[in-house]
């Protein structure tokens, strides 16, 4: 296993770079149906013969239903996901963060092919839209949205490459649930899907860094049913659920998690260190793998070289079961 101590200081620093640094803006409510008519709007009119009889309407074309960026309606086990996490202006959060997100998209796509062997390369942009903070701020949830127009950047990135965007979620003490439900706006769309850090999920009395925090079984299944319903809704194409898992008491009572039906629940494997340690974490979080569950793995470009180096492509290749999603920090 890794080395807690460690993992718990770097984190503790990681909130608070993110309270110092970041005055992000709290956008990101629902938005209303454009296309609802008003209530007191009038009846359509009809269109009739001379005769006062009804022509027969012409039969629509069938509609084409939303697709994922590289085609297809599921993400498994035609694709395989490999991306960078971040927010602008932390470089300490992730390398999705530094410099252009085209330049980042075309570093993606490069991993990606890397990464794909029998299947399909499919790049990701996790962009942490909720950030987990060590002060309480004014409304005491101990965590700071990121701007809509940070988020539509990133959205039109991955729009033009192709890619899925991932909205990383640090929820602090505010509701989980309650934080994807503020990103619905963006959910609606086809390429975009949530990730969740619950090991920045407080209880009553925590404060991020000083301790993980942990998320369950059962709320992950209240999320993944949440997107179901849109996936449902808007007749969405398979949406990605990825939830990073640092040491196994982050996610308790994870068989009470029950799949739903266009949600892909991905377990990601966090956590730094030598590719020694990685292994022993990988194995650990994946033993007795809930039914169901996607995996991935996670990589620090910096951390994992502190003392070690960072594992290869082939390496990670090698897990059992084999990586689905592959993200660098």
């Amino acid at each position: 296993m890794l080395d807690s101590a460690s993992e718990l200081g770097r984190r503790s620093a990681l909130a608070a770079t993110a309270a110092a640094g970041l005055g992000l803006l709290t956008a990101c409510a629902e938005t209303a149906d454009s296309d609802a008519a008003p209530r007191d709007a009038a009846p359509p009119r009809t269109s009739g013969t001379p005769g006062g009889r009804t022509a027969t309407p012409s039969p629509k074309p069938a509609k084409k239903r939303p697709q994922l960026p590289r085609g297809g309606r599921e993400l498994f086990p035609r694709h395989r996901l490999t991306g960078y996490c971040g927010l602008p202006g932390a470089a300490a959060l992730g390398r999705l963060g530094t410099g252009d997100p085209d330049e980042r998209a075309r570093e993606i796509e490069k991993l990606a092919q890397t990464y794909a062997t029998d299947r399909e390369p499919l790049p990701v942009l996790e962009l942490l839209a909720v950030v987990a903070n060590s002060s309480a701020g004014p409304d005491g949830t101990y965590r700071s949205r990121t701007s809509a127009d940070t988020i539509r950047r990133f959205h039109e990135a991955a729009r033009r490459h192709r890619a899925l965007l991932l909205l990383n979620i640090q929820p602090g003490r505010a509701s989980a649930l309650g934080e994807v439900k503020a990103l619905r706006e963006w959910l609606v769309h086809p390429d975009v899907g949530i990730a969740l850090d619950p090991e920045w999920e407080m209880g009553p009395g925590e404060k991020p860094g000083d301790t993980y925090g942990s998320t369950d079984g059962g709320e992950l299944t209240g999320i993944a049913r949440y997107l179901s319903g849109l996936v449902r809704e808007h007749e969405l194409p398979e949406k990605a659920f990825v939830f990073h898992q640092v040491a196994t008491s982050v996610v308790e009572d994870q068989h009470a998690f029950r799949p739903q039906p266009g949600v892909a629940a991905i377990k990601c494997a966090d956590g730094i260190g030598s590719p020694g340690l990685k292994r022993g974490t990988w194995q650990d979080l994946v033993r007795n793998l809930p039914h169901g569950m996607h995996t991935g793995f996670k990589l620090f470009y910096d951390e994992d070289t502190q003392g070690s180096r960072l594992m290869t492509h082939k390496e990670v290749l090698a897990l059992r079961p084999q990586p689905e999603y592959v993200m660098y920090e």
